[in-house]
């Protein structure tokens, strides 16, 4: 698709909901190149200055930008007040919390947090935003799910099932809408080199070395995945890893990612 098509397809101006850092100020760079306007929001504010303005100095575009919790309860309204009468032609949902540990060493407020950024938050949006795509006839969501929300794992409970809901949530909605012209879209990466993710893993050369994905090539494929797919797996590897993994019986998939994960992490106990 073009920079003319894409624009006309998804402009004028996109959200990008978690835009301050990794992968959301990817999509923000990459968005940008494909000629749209910009609203980026993100919790901290000073991330996500520095962002907008190297996105400002690097492309001809307008981006806007609102320091907002996405957890809070009234985000919709405070979306609506922020863009105003402006046309939004694609919503990307990037925004997370994602705490790896024990089930039980989380409390209830953290758990509500999850499901309050990785849930409630892109399903208000979604309400917000899609009936004007639906009228015109034309838009783009994206939601960024992950590969746990394929199975549970100890110590990604609550996460990945926040993750699951948003890979059914996507699942429905790409049915539904695609005969209004919105096109939907969920992306399930696997590890990728941004911030949030290095901050999870263990430190020394006993670390194992599992494939890691770069920003930019997980947003590329995500946006020409946009309208030809309902869901996509960024990377081979990782498209071969699900492929097993959906090979093998539930019990066996489960022990695989909870020995996966407790792997990985760092282990501060």
């Amino acid at each position: 698709m073009t920079t003319a098509d894409f624009r006309s397809r998804y402009g004028p101006r996109a959200i990008v909901a978690g835009a301050a850092v990794g992968l959301g100020a990817e999509y923000a760079r990459q968005l940008a190149g494909r000629g749209l306007d910009l609203l980026l929001i993100d919790r901290d504010a000073a991330p996500l200055a520095a962002t907008a303005a190297e996105i400002r100095a690097a492309h001809r575009v307008d981006v806007a930008t609102l320091a907002a919790d996405l957890a809070r309860a009234d985000i919709a309204a405070v979306v609506r007040e922020a863009v105003g009468g402006g046309e939004i032609g694609l919503l990307v949902y990037n925004a997370a919390v994602g705490t790896v540990a024990p089930f039980l060493e989380l409390t209830p407020a953290h758990c509500d947090a999850m499901l309050d950024v990785n849930c409630h938050a892109p399903m208000r949006l979604i309400h917000l935003l899609a009936p004007a795509m639906v009228a015109r006839r034309r838009g783009g969501i994206v939601l960024m799910s992950s590969m746990s929300g394929y199975y549970g794992s100890a110590q990604l409970a609550v996460y990945a099932a926040t993750k699951a809901f948003d890979l059914v949530l996507g699942d429905a909605l790409w049915f539904e809408l695609r005969p209004h012209g919105v096109d939907v879209l969920t992306v399930q990466p696997g590890s990728t080199r941004t911030p949030g993710w290095l901050s999870s893993q263990r430190e020394g050369d006993d670390a194992p070395s599992l494939p890691v994905m770069e920003p930019p090539d997980v947003v590329r494929a995500a946006l020409d995945g946009l309208g030809v797919e309902p869901n996509i797996v960024p990377g081979e590897l990782n498209q071969q890893g699900a492929a097993a993994m959906r090979r093998m019986s539930r019990r066996d998939a489960i022990e695989m990612m909870s020995m996966i994960t407790g792997q990985l992490v760092r282990n501060d106990r």
